[in-house]
């Protein structure tokens, strides 16, 4: 089986939408993109650091999908990392309340030595020094290098994510991203330029109106599915890139036809993610719900034309 290392926070999250709001709950790219991927035939592992407070219940959840945890440092009397927002009626905009940085402010991620020679690496969105650590900790160049990034990065470490950035083979960020990194309002341009500064493959997700691939001259869209409701957006973004990663993983293929259909596969992915709260919807996805809701999209974009 192929083998996906994955880079990324394992933490708490406080969440108000119009529909309610949590208290402390189980959040983080490492582990949204983790259980995203675990609903492929693959090997995968998450690096990533939590305090002591981190429940074991919560390792448990990972553990029993078959995800390697010994890359997984846990700080003796530190605090997990805590992320605290609110959306807002559109469910597209929120307010951060409160970020707590707490272990990941003093990160040091170790790749454990069976990853060390992973197939694929998906670097969630963290400091460009820490992506760049699991990077030059590799063995072998993997097949496929993944970064996720955001606007806090370009704003306070440009020259440390344009180092990373020229090191990878796919870039996932949004669209108002996209044209911040590049001051192009143009998507197509925005993803010329992108190119330009290293990876082969462009993904700019566009919420719920789909996303897009580039690659050279090769573009790829994919909706997302139309739902009746959408009630968490969070991770939603990560649960993509999960899958995205977990079907190149499992496919063994990397070529632009492949991505195309790993584009969908976590588009799909993301879909059940924004239906409850954190991660509940995740923990217990079935295959048949996957496979019921992949026809769906099948449906969504086959069509055909008749040139007169």
């Amino acid at each position: 089986m192929g083998k996906l290392l994955i880079v990324g926070t394992m933490a708490f999250d406080a969440i108000e939408t119009p529909f309610g709001k949590t208290g402390r709950i189980l959040g983080g790219a490492g582990t949204f993109i983790g259980l995203a991927a675990s609903q492929f035939r693959i090997d995968s592992a998450i690096v990533s650091v939590v305090g002591d407070d981190f429940p074991q219940s919560y390792m448990d959840i990972l553990k029993n999908k078959n995800i390697d945890l010994s890359g997984v440092e846990v700080v003796k009397g530190g605090k997990t990392f805590f992320w605290e927002g609110k959306y807002h009626n559109d469910l597209n905009s929120r307010d951060t309340l409160a970020t707590e940085l707490n272990t990941l402010a003093d990160f040091n991620p170790v790749v454990p030595k069976d990853y060390t020679d992973a197939d694929i690496v998906m670097l969630g969105n963290l400091h460009p020094n820490i992506q760049l650590s699991v990077i030059n900790q590799m063995e072998k160049r993997p097949k496929l290098i993944v970064l996720d990034t955001m606007n806090f990065w370009m704003d306070n470490t440009w020259d440390e994510l344009m180092t990373v950035i020229s090191k990878i083979d796919v870039i996932t960020i949004n669209d108002e991203e996209a044209r911040q990194m590049t001051n192009e309002y143009s998507l197509v341009k925005a993803a010329a330029k992108i190119q330009q500064m290293g990876p082969k493959y462009v993904v700019i997700k566009k919420g719920e109106h789909g996303a897009l691939l580039f690659h050279k001259d090769n573009i790829f869209f994919a909706p997302a599915l139309p739902l009746e409701e959408v009630f968490d957006p969070t991770g939603a973004g990560d649960t993509f890139a999960g899958g995205f990663t977990g079907y190149l993983t499992e496919s063994e293929n990397i070529s632009f036809e492949s991505m195309k259909n790993a584009i969908i596969h976590g588009s799909n992915l993301a879909s059940f993610c924004v239906e409850k709260f954190g991660t509940d919807r995740m923990v217990d996805l079935k295959k048949s719900e996957v496979e019921a809701r992949l026809l769906q999209f099948r449906e969504l974009t086959q069509f055909n034309i008749e040139l007169t």
